[in-house]
């Protein structure tokens, strides 16, 4: 019995480099990168405008995954048990 990808099916993990851009809003966890005053934006320190504009940022690169991921083909699992197999009553 063969498995992955010679016997039809795909099985495991599966990586596609459209998700590498979901490590750019983990970013803004690395606070020393924006943690200035200067310079000011409608007299909004950098540290609070420079996170509001990473929100947006954030929603770009989620949407940037959607847009790249969104045709690749999902894996039904037949393997998985049904509501009645799980039902210990029903016999």
């Amino acid at each position: 019995m063969s498995s992955g990808k010679s016997s039809g099916k795909v099985s495991g993990f599966q990586f596609s480099p459209w998700n590498l851009f979901l490590l750019v809003p983990l970013l803004i966890l690395v606070t020393p990168l924006f943690n200035f005053e200067n310079p000011r934006l409608f007299g909004m320190p950098f540290f609070y405008w420079f996170q509001l504009a990473f929100v947006f940022v954030g929603v770009i690169s989620t949407g940037i995954v959607y847009w790249g991921t969104k045709g690749k083909p999902t894996v039904e699992r037949t393997d998985k048990l049904s509501v009645d197999d799980l039902d210990e009553g029903a016999k």
